[in-house]
């Protein structure tokens, strides 16, 4: 019997090349260069390593808070808080639509100058589709501030599909709209916020408008698709400084959560297609979802997506000095 096209992508997928890490940990160092030697920037199979995420607070004057995530174990990662360095008064509370646990940080004018330091244990493992709960399909087809639904990205995401018979031949559709009509540039202002208008209209942005932008088409015609937001760790070095946050996409198809990374993708060609249906190891999920809500809240209101920490101070956002650092175990 012929294969439908959905089939034969998921063959196609499942035939890449997946090399599960199973040397001993003192042979990680070893491994990791050879995978990033064969695929940059992916590593397959499992990643274990040191994360640090540091906050330097600034001078506080008057009324301030700090919103900081707090990652979490999941089925692709087993997360231990190590060390909690909060030499502040803090408390955790979990948002109210995603169960992100948060630190909430209420610094006073004596903890100027004070580091915040949350130094965690990981052992991640490389993502490919899995199971869905079906309850959860209705709350990915809503818009979000920044995502909207509306006729523009209809428009353009049914003609971008045109001919594909099911969910995940049109997602694939859409994934490949997005690499051909965005560019990752970082350059003047607007990208950065996960702006789906912005990246339609501007066709650059960063991994956050890429995704906002195929998550705002995938919901205009129908498929679920949500965000989530973390740092991808360096496969061609051990240890030392992350330049900054990293996130990605999931959609529904089949029953399945299945992920993507277009702006990774855009990056690397010649990796598109692992790209759709996999996340690599060698990455680190902080949250989940946009429009955050949380208690207390912050004064601009939900919170946009966490990943660096929201400080509030006044009434005014400031952004304070960040820092996330990796070490692979056992390199």
């Amino acid at each position: 019997m012929a294969k439908s096209a959905s089939e034969l992508i998921l063959q196609m997928v499942s035939q890449l090349p997946t090399r599960v890490l199973i040397f001993p940990v003192f042979f990680l160092a070893v491994t990791v260069a050879t995978c990033a030697a064969d695929n940059p920037g992916i590593v397959k199979g499992t990643d274990q390593f040191e994360f640090v995420y540091r906050v330097k607070l600034p001078e506080i004057k008057g009324d301030a808070r700090v919103w900081i995530p707090l990652a979490k174990t999941d089925a692709f990662q087993t997360v231990a808080e190590e060390k909690l360095n909060i030499p502040v008064k803090w408390e955790r509370v979990q948002d109210r639509d995603y169960g992100n646990d948060i630190c909430v940080l209420h610094p006073a004018p004596e903890d100027s100058g004070k580091t915040v330091e949350v130094r965690y244990r990981v052992v991640r493992k490389e993502k490919a589709a899995y199971s869905a709960n079906s309850a959860e399909a209705a709350r990915y087809l809503q818009p979000e501030k920044l995502v909207p639904i509306n006729e523009t990205f209809k428009t353009l995401a049914q003609k971008a599909a045109a001919g594909k018979t099911d969910d995940l031949e049109r997602a694939k559709a859409l994934y490949d709209h997005v690499i051909g009509r965005m560019r990752y540039d970082k350059s003047g202002k607007g990208w950065g916020r996960g702006d789906a208008m912005y990246a339609c209209d501007a066709r650059t942005g960063n991994c956050s408008d890429f995704h906002a932008y195929f998550i705002a088409l995938a919901r205009s015609v129908g498929i679920p698709a949500r965000f989530a937001i973390g740092a991808t760790i360096p496969a061609d070095k051990n240890e030392g400084m992350i330049d900054g946050y990293h996130c990605w996409a999931e959609f529904l198809a089949d029953g399945r959560w299945v992920p993507v990374d277009i702006s990774e993708a855009w990056k690397n060609p010649k990796l598109a297609n692992y790209y759709f249906c996999h996340n690599p190891a060698n990455r680190f999920e902080l949250t989940k979802g946009r429009d955050l809500v949380v208690d207390p809240e912050p004064a601009s209101g939900p919170i946009n997506f966490l990943a660096y920490p929201l400080l509030e101070m006044n009434g005014e956002v400031i952004k304070p000095e960040t820092t996330f650092m990796f070490r692979r175990i056992g390199a």
